[in-house]
């Protein structure tokens, strides 16, 4: 009976002393699903709407699920610098400055790639995945070189000075695959910016036309950030948010819920590129098409007055093809276009491009638009010259067209 007693007791102190290791033992890193980098290069006109998206990020935080971690860079006209990190931990939100910087050229080639490196390669914000947001103006593909450009991205803190699709795939050929890119600029979803960095994401995210000054919709559209197929729901979110209070009608306002003007989104599929512009090469006609003139048929979505020096031209892509095609070739071409897009759009949208001295082009009809712009020769030949350089140009085989 004793000996019994004995085994028993050893049996409870051996368990006890596994219990006590098991308490000493650290719980294992969990991985994040996604990492995603929001770059706000927010140090010109667009300043005052920084601070606001940034507390809608945190918001929509509040309704993830712990497998998103979001890194913030944030340069405004009133604040140095920084990057912040938020994480959701046992049902907070908790954030925190991960790093501080001197006044700087936010869109500058180094310095952009040394956060997107100090991010995207740091032990402590790997994941499983990762997206990135580039927050700014936007001019498409045009490069800054030519005159009246914005292009990407845009600081004005010590002169002025802008990001280029050519200095952007340099940044991205030195950071991870992207699950999907945003831009959450204007003018952002054309085929040439799309082609152009087709290795680096699985998906784009951005409006054909100029966005809403309130931008997107961070308390809503960041609970999908981490999701699988996250693209097709964060464009559908953000319609929704804008298409909630669209009345048409022209407002002023800071949100999603005083902006009744519309939106349009579109997410587009990176796997479907090469094939679409294999497609386009092989039935365009080998014929001079006169660009001029074919401007004056397709969708402009560009409201900026033709006469200015700002003024570029994104005309819609599908619109053009069904131009140029016969219509079997032009059904064949639309099917694998649709099958690549997911594309959101309410009536109407509206222009601030400046109409006279004091008046804006304002609301403007969406009807027929599919998402996707495509420039169109229209007489600058310097632009001509500098679009003959991509590599959609030269992939597509616009040179058929005597562009």
């Amino acid at each position: 009976m004793k000996r019994m007693n004995f085994r028993i007791w050893l049996m409870a102190c051996l368990s006890l002393l596994f219990l006590a290791s098991c308490e000493d033992e650290p719980e294992p890193l969990v991985t994040p699903k996604r990492t995603v980098l929001v770059y706000m290069a927010a140090d010109n006109s667009l300043s005052r709407f920084a601070e606001i998206d940034l507390e809608e990020m945190r918001e929509g935080m509040q309704a993830t699920n712990g497998e998103l971690r979001l890194l913030v860079y944030m340069d405004t006209r009133t604040h140095t610098p920084r990057l912040l990190e938020m994480t959701k931990e046992n049902g907070q939100v908790v954030e925190k400055v991960v790093r501080e910087y001197n006044d700087r050229n936010s869109v500058g080639t180094e310095e952009t790639r040394e956060v997107f490196e100090y991010v995207f390669y740091n032990s402590d914000f790997a994941a499983e995945s990762y997206g990135l947001v580039y927050w700014s103006h936007g001019d498409g593909w045009v490069p800054s070189a030519l005159p009246s450009s914005r292009w990407i991205g845009q600081d004005t803190g010590n002169g002025t000075y802008y990001m280029n699709l050519s200095d952007l795939r340099i940044i991205l050929d030195s950071v991870p695959h992207f699950d999907f890119i945003m831009f959450d600029a204007c003018f952002m979803q054309s085929i040439e910016v799309m082609y152009e960095l087709r290795e680096y994401a699985d998906y784009f995210i951005a409006s054909p036309t100029e966005t809403p000054g309130p931008g997107a919709p961070y308390d809503k559209i960041v609970p999908y950030m981490s999701s699988d197929g996250a693209a097709p729901r964060i464009a559908k979110a953000y319609f929704d948010a804008y298409n909630q209070y669209y009345t048409g009608l022209e407002s002023s306002g800071e949100s999603t819920e005083t902006w009744t003007m519309g939106c349009s989104i579109c997410a587009f599929s990176s796997a479907m590129l090469e094939q679409l512009a294999m497609l386009t090469n092989q039935i365009l006609p080998q014929e001079n098409i006169d660009g001029v003139s074919l401007c004056k048929e397709v969708f402009n979505y560009d409201k900026r007055s033709s006469d200015s020096s700002s003024f570029i031209g994104y005309y819609d892509w599908v619109d053009m093809m069904q131009l140029l095609l016969e219509e079997a070739e032009f059904e064949e071409w639309k099917q694998v276009f649709d099958a690549a897009v997911e594309y959101h759009t309410t009536p109407m949208n509206y222009s601030a491009a400046p109409v006279g001295i004091s008046d804006v082009v304002g609301m403007f009809s969406m009807e027929g638009t599919n998402g996707i712009t495509h420039y169109i020769p229209n007489g600058n030949e310097a632009r001509a010259t500098a679009y003959r350089s991509t590599s959609w140009y030269q992939d597509a085989g616009l040179a058929k067209l005597g562009w």
